[in-house]
């Protein structure tokens, strides 16, 4: 019996640099598991579109598919979509067996993705001294998606013996700007962002353009098609794929 088919469901924007960088991961999920079927989309803005997505792989035989949310914490844009998206899917193919599983979420293995990221970025700038850290994502209207990132950073920060403040880039306070001035305050001049983020985009580089102009001396770019991102991607899939299994 052929394993269920994958579906990498991003939101989807008109920033081509987003759209390139969910590929590259779909590439680095198949490279890992070549004996998978393995496909990207997006809700909107971007294609293949998920519900073309879905008929291309119920006409080419697939009764059961796995849906990933590419997404690093809850209350995002897309986690409300998935749903009614894989509820109109399923409606429309009768006997299709189709499951959405958990988002990526914030695992503690991405902090060495943040690492590598911000290594890059550190060798860009020529900054070989640090005293202070942020941590940027892109926020929530969900307190607890907040604190989970809060969380990351502590954990983040506790590694590197660093102080480390989360901020956001939307509807939470603080703006990455303003975590880097609360630094500089502290008399801290050598500080650093790294952008959790899965790919680029306007919030990235709003980001990034506040942090700069706040005085951080490097800012990463965006976790992107990275090993342990895609490793993350077919941990969820094994899960939602154990669960349409019949009890």
């Amino acid at each position: 019996m052929a394993a269920p088919a994958l579906i990498a469901l991003a939101h989807g924007t008109r920033d081509a640099r987003s759209s390139a960088t969910i590929t590259a991961l779909v590439d680095e999920v198949r490279a890992m598991r070549p004996d998978l079927k393995v496909e990207r989309a997006f809700v909107e803005s971007a294609r293949p579109a998920f519900q073309t997505v879905v008929d291309r792989l119920v006409k080419a035989g697939h009764e059961e598919i796995v849906v990933v949310p590419l997404l690093l914490t809850e209350g995002q844009l897309l986690a409300a979509d998935v749903p009614s998206a894989v509820a109109a899917a399923a409606e429309r193919h009768p006997g299709l067996q189709i499951r959405s599983t958990a988002i990526l979420g914030l695992e503690p293995c991405f902090l060495e993705v943040l690492d590598v990221r911000l290594r890059e970025a550190l060798r860009q700038s020529r900054v070989r001294e640090l005293d202070a850290l942020v941590l940027a994502a892109s926020g929530s209207t969900d307190p607890l998606a907040n604190q989970a990132v809060a969380r990351l950073a502590r954990l983040w920060g506790a590694h590197h013996r660093l102080p480390v403040t989360a901020a956001f880039a939307s509807v939470s306070p603080p703006a990455t700007g303003e975590a880097v001035r609360a630094f500089r305050g502290e008399g801290r001049r050598h500080i650093a962002v790294a952008s959790l983020f899965l790919s680029p985009g306007c919030a990235t580089d709003r980001s990034a353009e506040l942090a700069l102009e706040a005085g951080a001396v490097a800012v990463s770019e965006p976790l992107g098609a990275h090993p342990e991102v895609a490793r993350t991607v077919l941990a969820r899939y094994a899960v939602g794929a154990v669960e349409l299994v019949p009890v």
